[in-house]
């Protein structure tokens, strides 16, 4: 028995799964983005309180790294830690774009290269590609989408976009190989990868874990 809390703030829909073994005991999702943090730990009460298990059964925590929101990646970040910390449990650690890319190819299915979109505003996404088998091809990068984008990757490959930040590039891609869908994913998905990371022992140490911004952020100074 392996019973992983999974945690999912990168994004505009966060998401908390309490999985044992992989399988998704229960769920809760909060599609607010401004309130990520003040909704997170109250769920994790509700989620344990509802299942009946108390928190020192714990065996891990896993928490998406990023990329995504900046103030989403720090609040899950920050919780996943803390509860490692208190209950000396290792974390584990997933790329957003990976647990987009593995919901997305376990719905569909097919031979198709995977490539996540995560909008970053304006023409900009957080992007990468995957073989349908989770091998990284194109490592998580911002890229600003023009109609000169992927050219290497579509002219020989069939690919399918998805990911809020899709909908915007859509009108850009024009190759016949191009193919954009609409899938739904949730923290149940991150429940199978965090099982799979706690069995290979694949755990990051607290003192060196932190969010993959992909990009520098930037703030602005009042005058």
């Amino acid at each position: 028995m392996a019973l992983i809390l999974n945690i999912d703030t990168a994004t505009q829909t966060a998401g908390i799964c309490l999985s044992d073994d992989g399988k998704a005991l229960a769920m809760l999702a909060n599609d607010a983005p401004k309130e990520h943090a003040a909704w997170l730990h109250t769920a994790v009460q509700h989620l344990f309180a509802d299942t009946g298990f108390r928190m020192r059964e714990l065996h891990a925590v896993a928490v998406t790294s990023g990329p995504g929101s900046y103030t989403g990646l720090r609040v899950g970040m920050a919780a996943a830690k803390g509860f490692c910390y208190a209950l000396n449990i290792p974390l584990i650690t997933e790329s957003t774009l990976k647990m987009m890319a593995f919901a997305t190819h376990e719905q569909l299915g097919g031979e198709d290269l995977l490539c996540p979109m995560i909008d970053a505003r304006r023409m900009e996404v957080f992007t990468a590609i995957y073989r349908p088998d989770m091998t990284e091809l194109l490592p998580a990068t911002a890229m600003i989408i023009d109609e000169r984008s992927f050219p290497e990757w579509l002219s020989s490959h069939r690919i399918a976009f998805f990911g809020d930040g899709s909908d915007k590039c859509k009108p850009l891609i024009k190759s016949p190989n191009a193919r954009f869908v609409k899938v739904g994913y949730h923290t149940g998905y991150l429940g199978i990868l965090s099982f799979s990371r706690y069995l290979q022992k694949e755990f990051t140490g607290l003192a060196y874990s932190e969010p993959v911004y992909t990009k520098e952020f930037y703030t602005h100074t009042r005058k």
